[in-house]
């Protein structure tokens, strides 16, 4: 029993660093389609919170007279989820080689 436990705990500790890379995937993920969410509701108080955030920069001459693309919205999504993948699987790849 021991043996098999050991067995289960080696496969699940296997790969910490593609656990780092897959939350991180996740987290991006639902934030960037929360921030769309916010953007499609409300989208002038989401630009002047923007614009905020941003010490005072004015993102308004970025706004077009273009509708919401799916098309776009799920390519930035997944662009942005591989690139969160890949740099939290790094980090974790960098932590476990340092020991942490």
């Amino acid at each position: 029993m021991s043996t098999l436990g050991m067995a289960t705990r080696n496969q699940n500790s296997a790969h910490p660093a593609l656990h780092a890379g897959i939350s991180l995937a996740v987290t991006v993920a639902s934030f960037y389609a929360l921030c769309t969410l916010v953007w499609l509701a409300a989208p002038g108080p989401f630009l002047g919170f923007m614009n905020s955030l941003f010490r005072g920069m004015n993102f308004s001459p970025l706004l077009r007279a273009a509708s919401f693309s799916w098309g776009g919205f799920i390519e930035a999504l997944l662009v942005m989820s591989v690139w969160a993948f890949f740099a939290g699987t790094f980090f974790g790849w960098v932590r476990q080689r340092l020991g942490a």
